[in-house]
């Protein structure tokens, strides 16, 4: 299995080709230790988003397959050594992991390209973040310690932390290895076993990532994977009885029918639903930097970002002149393949998807949006076979227009305009979602005012995008339940005991002690 992937992959870079092989790849699924096709045997074709090619013919999992690496992740958590280790002992096997990560850092990448259609770049950065996680949650987990609480001066009271059980981590397709690394790395650093379910657009990065994972020494059994369809893998996992935890990364439908099945088995379940975030930006802004983060917020990975900043809100005075410049940056953009040099935005990720991004710009359209830019797919032989939408601007937009609450998850950046801090206030809160959301101001008072005011996970205050380990990530109102990231992160994957010795034993003398029976 490892040769399968890594193989082809260093070959064609040595021979200096960043283009996918020519003959399709061959990713294995994980279970108990060992890479194993379908238990039925059925394959599915992963297509290329920015070719159409078939780029991987991977196992097609079912019940079967989830039962197993069910039982191998039950059977390694109930008699097999990971929970029990010391976790220093954990940290030191998880950066092993990372230290191989950053080693096959450019095979990565170029897996995780192919795969998805972003930019090298974006695929190495996430490289780096991805072993980042794997260091910060081994570090984290070996310094926790337990509480001792003050109760009596003759007994012994403390709060123990402990792994949760067995885990399912079911990740999106727009950032394969980066979303399994934020479960993996916590899970594991926790002591829990787990089965990964990446997605089936996606799955080479998170299947080489389980390869490395036993290279650094995680036993067998601790991690598992499975490939295969949503409403079969994935559902079948949510609803297995012998999983303790589900988190899940993806779309608001998805996570409301994993809630309902989850809730027959009391299991904890985290849920990271994606959001439409609002970027505000004030009349004293810092223009150029606002100018280029607006860009970055929603052309970054052609906008298929959970944390896309997609709903520009500009005040006023200053609406007019930032549009025009937007529109001259857009144009410049270069679309292409993601594995060439000089490529800015690839395609999006499958014919569907860009129909319903395409459906959802129409629909601004007929609502009385004006279309300012783009929308449509790009002329070009090279451009025909792949998925692939021009970058597109919309102005005009109203707070009541579909467009300003649905979730676009492509490179469509929408424009509204507000009046003072009430008014952004107002139109910013004024989702269902509750992921992320940025404020430009120069006015440090102000920027606090309104970021405190604003009801989602994360606020950042003239920036976009950064997140970091240290830091919880997550959504207010639709957009979740529980964190990511950050002390928060690995505490979804433990239990908190409580552990009491009376250290003066001796009888209580409640009950019959008079000894009368009548």
């Amino acid at each position: 299995m490892s040769d399968s992937l890594e193989t082809a992959v260093a070959a064609a870079l040595r021979r200096g080709r960043s283009v996918p092989p020519d003959e399709p790849l061959h990713p294995l699924q994980w279970i108990g230790g060992r890479a194993v096709q379908a238990a039925s045997g059925d394959t599915r074709d992963v297509l290329e988003p920015a070719t159409g090619r078939v780029l991987a013919v991977a196992p097609e999992g079912d019940a079967d397959d989830v039962d197993a690496a069910v039982a191998a992740a039950r059977d390694a958590f109930e008699t097999g050594a990971w929970p029990r280790l010391q976790p220093q002992r954990r940290a030191r096997v998880l950066a092993r992991a990372a230290d191989l990560i950053d080693a096959h850092q450019d095979e990565l990448a170029h897996l995780e390209t192919w795969d998805t259609g972003k930019t090298l770049a974006e695929s190495r950065d996430d490289m780096v973040q991805v072993a980042e996680a794997f260091r910060y949650f081994g570090a984290l987990a070996s310094t926790q310690a337990g509480d001792v609480n003050p109760v009596r001066a003759d007994a012994l009271s403390l709060t123990l932390h402990e792994p949760a059980g067995v885990a399912a981590l079911i990740t999106p397709w727009n950032y394969p290895l980066l979303q399994a690394s934020w479960k993996l790395a916590p899970a594991l650093a926790a002591g829990c076993t787990v089965v990964v379910k990446p997605s089936e657009l996606t799955p080479l990065t998170t299947v080489r990532c389980v390869e490395l994972l036993h290279e650094a020494g995680v036993p067998a059994g601790t991690a598992n994977l499975v490939l295969g369809a949503g409403p079969t893998v994935g559902a079948g996992l949510v609803s297995h009885p012998d999983i303790d935890v589900v988190s899940f990364t993806g779309g608001i439908v998805t996570g409301r029918a994993i809630v309902r099945a989850a809730a027959d088995g009391a299991k904890r379940v985290a849920l990271e639903l994606g959001g439409k975030n609002p970027n505000i930006v004030f009349a004293d802004a810092d223009f150029d930097a606002a100018l280029d983060h607006a860009l970055n917020a929603v052309f970054y990975h052609a906008g298929q970002v959970c944390s896309a900043g997609s709903r520009l809100l500009v005040q006023e005075p200053l609406h007019d002149r930032l549009v025009e410049a937007i529109l001259k940056r857009v144009r410049a953009i270069r679309l292409g393949y993601g594995w060439e040099a000089g490529t800015e935005m690839g395609p999006l990720i499958s014919a569907e998807h860009r129909d319903k991004v395409e459906r959802l710009v129409a629909l601004a359209q007929a609502e009385g949006a004006s279309l300012r830019l783009g929308g449509g797919r790009p002329e070009g032989e090279r451009f025909a076979a792949g998925n692939f939408l021009e970058p597109t601007v919309i102005t005009g937009v109203r707070r009541d227009m579909a467009i300003a609450h649905q979730e676009i998850f492509g490179p469509v950046l929408t424009v509204e305009r507000f009046t003072d801090d009430a008014d952004a206030i107002a139109a910013a809160n004024g989702t269902v979602s509750g992921l992320a959301a940025a404020v430009w101001t120069r006015d440090m008072a102000r920027a606090v005012h309104v970021g405190k005011a604003l009801r989602f996970g994360t606020v950042w205050l003239n920036d976009f995008h950064p997140y970091y380990p240290e830091a919880p990530w997550g959504g207010m109102k639709q957009s979740g339940v529980g964190r990511e990231l950050g002390p928060s992160g690995l505490r979804e994957y433990q239990e908190e005991k409580h552990l009491y010795l009376n250290l003066k034993v001796g009888p209580v003398g409640w009950f019959g002690v008079s000894g009368d029976g009548g």
